[in-house]
């Protein structure tokens, strides 16, 4: 089984997180989810960036990152839209990584020196998201995907961001369900 750290998005460490870490746990894998916002949560995704914002976004991705500090080599990173800085972070960065899965967010693999030889990478989000679409992140994982072996780019239907989250109004089931399903599937492997 998998040891994943599992960063969360910019409403903070949400109810909806942890029913995804819990999926994860439930199928049998470690999973480390660290509150890098401390205790704090937001209804909208606009003040948690705020938020973010204030604390400063290196703080928080850096938050991410010593959260990997004490985890063992082989760990697969995940992030979720914002909490995607950290894991890519780590999972370009940090020796041995064992893979990293990245959902509604990805960054140039060139932010962090070109992508290491032998880390498989998953990248999910909707199609027609305008903030997954429209800032870049879409042509990021394309290019990531085309320049990976093994790599792969998941979309589903719709504008939803945090679809992952089953406790804010984005959440979508099916896409969830599909999204889980191949995050286990890469996770037993």
């Amino acid at each position: 089984m998998a040891t994943v750290l599992l960063l969360h998005h910019a409403q903070g460490l949400t109810p909806g997180v942890v029913a995804f870490a819990d999926a994860l746990r439930a199928a049998g894998h470690t999973v480390h989810a660290p509150d890098v916002y401390d205790g704090r949560t937001f209804d909208d995704l606009s003040a948690g960036i705020a938020y973010a914002g204030e604390v400063g976004f290196e703080t928080v991705m850096q938050r991410g990152v010593d959260a990997a500090a004490d985890l063992p080599g082989g760990t697969v990173y995940i992030g979720i839209s914002l909490g995607v800085m950290a894991a890519q972070q780590l999972a370009q960065t940090r020796p041995v990584a064992a893979g990293a899965v990245f959902v509604a967010s990805c960054l140039p693999a060139s932010e962090f020196g070109g992508w290491p030889d032998g880390v498989p990478v998953q990248v999910h989000g909707k199609d027609a998201d305008p903030i997954f679409v429209d800032e870049g992140d879409l042509d990021a994982a394309r290019s990531l995907v085309a320049s990976v072996e093994g790599a792969e780019l998941f979309l589903y239907p719709g504008d939803q961001h945090l679809f992952l989250d089953s406790s804010l109004p984005a959440f979508d089931p099916a896409a969830t369900a599909e999204l889980t399903e191949h995050v286990l599937s890469f996770l037993a492997d």
